[in-house]
């Protein structure tokens, strides 16, 4: 059964507390985006600034060029999962290793243009892989389902990983990505710019 993941992206508290209180009466599990305004062009709030409702299960994207700065922070917030990009500059076998040790799931995400055979060395090293075929820093985007095939090559290193999708996901696209081999589906615009986030929600559920 796929999870119906809704998406956080913020630029400031104001708005992030109003997205969080949107999809809580109904959202099982919630996607918060952090963007550093350098490997993403927008800049959320800082992780002083991370929260989510004690029923909700929080997932961390970590939109950072050097994540490494965040780890520390990142352990003592205990989120069920951080995301960090394969595009980043850090050591991502030591990053997902120390999360890993605290409790706490390790993600990868992938940018477009980034083949799935990159990965190759550190997969191991990591419970889930974020497909990514949105706007970095944005709600929204289209979903590029030619990037489905990347999961054969996932699924074959790794048979019990999470693979996720973020970005363009509606209730045209949903069951298609799912039928895919996608796992978590993120989903940002769909949800937080409906008039009515708990239909849309339920449309994608069904």
């Amino acid at each position: 059964m796929a999870v119906i993941c809704p998406t956080v992206t913020a630029l400031d508290p104001h708005e992030y507390r109003e997205q969080m209180e949107r999809i809580e009466p109904f959202a099982e599990r919630v996607h918060i985006d952090l963007m550093d305004g350098e490997l993403a062009p927008t800049k959320s709030p800082g992780l002083d600034h991370v929260w989510w409702p004690e029923n909700l299960k929080a997932d961390i994207h970590l939109m950072y060029q050097k994540p490494m700065d965040q780890l520390e922070q990142l352990v003592k917030l205990k989120p069920n999962l951080v995301v960090i990009h394969y595009e980043a500059e850090v050591d991502h076998a030591h990053f997902a290793t120390h999360l890993r040790e605290n409790g706490i799931k390790a993600g990868l995400a992938i940018l477009q243009d980034t083949p799935a055979e990159k990965t190759f060395e550190i997969l191991n090293c990591f419970d889930h892989v974020l497909i990514f075929s949105g706007n970095l820093g944005h709600h929204g985007g289209e979903a590029n389902l030619d990037l489905l095939g990347k999961i054969p090559f996932l699924r074959q290193q790794k048979p019990d990983l999470e693979i996720s999708w973020d970005g363009g996901i509606n209730d045209q696209n949903a069951k298609r990505l799912i039928e895919g081999g996608v796992d978590v589906l993120n989903v940002g615009g769909f949800i937080q710019n409906s008039d009515d986030p708990t239909t849309a929600y339920a449309k994608l559920k069904a």
